[in-house]
């Protein structure tokens, strides 16, 4: 039986308690998920990737099935290097889901092996986004709560 694995990208400035959320909860589903934090062109981070790259690993040293790596390419081929046949996404609200069912159509049609697997957000984990957190800790506050790692 082929593995099922799945790219979980995103661009995870933060990686969130919503995001980890998901990973746990996908790897009920999975093989293997490869938490994928991509470079996109129209934003700059805030967090430094290599110290996100570290915190994720370290939030999933537990989990051997989960992997961390970068990338800077379109994502359907990104899964195809992989052998993933899988996308795993989670969404929040409806905005969440009209812009992922855009991009789940686009990738489909660059590799038609490739899936997108939605989960909805923990009621609990709903309102996180990484922009608010990003936003909150520019101006000083405290959003340790609302991560699975320590800043």
């Amino acid at each position: 039986m082929k593995k099922r694995i799945a790219i979980f990208p995103g661009s995870f400035d933060p990686f969130t308690k919503g995001h980890e959320d998901i990973v746990l909860r996908g790897l009920h589903l999975f093989d293997e998920i490869v938490i994928a934090i991509g470079y996109n062109s129209k934003k700059s981070r805030y967090f430094d990737i290599e110290m996100m790259i570290e915190k994720i690993k370290a939030c999933f040293a537990h989990y051997p099935q989960v992997s961390v790596i970068t990338y800077n390419e379109l994502t359907a081929e990104l899964a195809k290097k992989h052998g993933a046949n899988y996308l795993l996404r989670g969404l929040r609200n409806t905005t969440d889901f009209e812009y992922e069912n855009s991009i789940s159509q686009l990738n489909r049609h660059l590799n038609s092996d490739l899936e997108s697997i939605f989960l909805i957000t923990s009621p609990q984990y709903a309102a996180i986004s990484s922009t608010i957190i990003r936003e909150v800790h520019r101006f000083g506050a405290d959003v340790s709560r609302f991560l699975p790692y320590k800043l």
